[in-house]
């Protein structure tokens, strides 16, 4: 299989310019990114970096997201963190819940200093997984006016509880602890590192439902891309350890600047974004510019590509409000 588009998911419309673009972050490792300009724009613009979803590429649904936010008026930055896609940083396939929020960070550096861009006016959106490290960047990067996170993920949660908090003990997370220590073992008397597999494929006849909603998008051509992990061989197997341990939003409710977090409300994962917006709004003085928005009748995938579903109008106008 291949991507539908020349290396992408999605096509390029003639009114936006797609140009590659490299920077860096404060560990030194080389990020790649797409950075997506209106072709009618002129002078300084308000700026939007994007990233996610977990597993995903900026060849892939970040860069639906900028490439319709460039068609808006905005300069927007679809890029692949830390260790994926064409981004560098050894070993390959691996995550960081430091590293990636960080990645965040140095995004915002090069819009900031890029004299496309009105350094006052960035705003960033994380999709999936990547919309707990955009809250994360929030809570630590004042540089951050506003912050749009889609179908959200919290990695941290899930890798330490289980999905819906199924394997919140000490006993089940010594149980994962100990076979993921033990593969490290195994990795580094090989010298190679194992691969936790992508999306399933073939595809299981009772597989759950939000299996097969990842199915549709990553293993068909609707969201298929080359470097995509989760169309292909996946997360090294070793990556989730230091999720269990490091908890990224601790800090969430001491952001200031403005958030809107969007989630389906049929979406498997709609309780990350429930918990992530109670725990950010809980005693904060500064609520009033924070929002959940709950798409009826979507779920997870939904938010990854169909415009006909994801609220870029709202988007557009949440940006348009904080970004000024």
């Amino acid at each position: 299989m291949h991507a539908k588009y020349n290396g992408y998911s999605f096509p390029l419309r003639d009114t936006v310019t797609r140009e590659k673009v490299h920077f860096h972050n404060r560990y030194g490792i080389t990020l790649c990114g797409d950075l997506y300009l209106p072709k009618a724009s002129t002078g300084s613009l308000p700026a939007i970096a994007v990233a996610g979803p977990f597993g995903a590429v900026k060849e892939q649904c970040a860069g639906l997201y900028a490439e319709e936010l460039a068609s808006r008026g905005f300069a927007a930055l679809a890029f692949d963190p830390s260790f994926i896609g064409e981004s560098g940083g050894e070993v390959r396939n691996v995550a960081s819940p430091d590293i990636n929020t960080e990645d965040f960070c140095a995004a915002v550096d090069f819009l900031s200093t890029g004299d496309f861009v009105d350094p006052e006016k960035v705003g960033i959106v994380g999709i999936c997984g990547w919309g707990g490290m955009a809250l994360n960047a929030a809570a630590m990067d004042t540089r951050i006016k506003a912050t749009v996170t889609a179908t959200m993920y919290d990695m941290t949660q899930v890798n330490a509880k289980g999905y819906f908090d199924s394997a919140d003990s000490a006993d089940a997370r010594y149980e994962t602890k100990k076979a993921l220590n033990a593969q490290r073992t195994e990795d580094y008397k090989t010298g190679t590192y194992a691969r936790a597999g992508g999306v399933v494929d073939p595809l299981p006849e009772d597989a759950p439902f939000f299996v097969k909603d990842y199915y549709d998008y990553y293993k068909t051509e609707r969201g298929y891309t080359e470097r995509s992990l989760n169309s292909n061989e996946g997360w090294n197997t070793t990556s989730s350890l230091s999720f269990m341990n490091m908890p990224i939003l601790r800090y969430s409710n001491e952001i200031r600047s403005a958030v809107l977090v969007i989630h389906g409300d049929k979406a498997h994962s709609c309780y990350f974004s429930k918990d992530a917006f109670a725990d950010m709004v809980k005693d904060n003085p500064y609520a009033g510019n924070k929002e959940l928005l709950l798409i009826p009748g979507a779920v997870h995938t939904d938010l990854y590509d169909r415009k006909d579903v994801i609220p870029f109008d709202r988007f557009e106008n949440f940006f348009r409000q904080y970004l000024k």
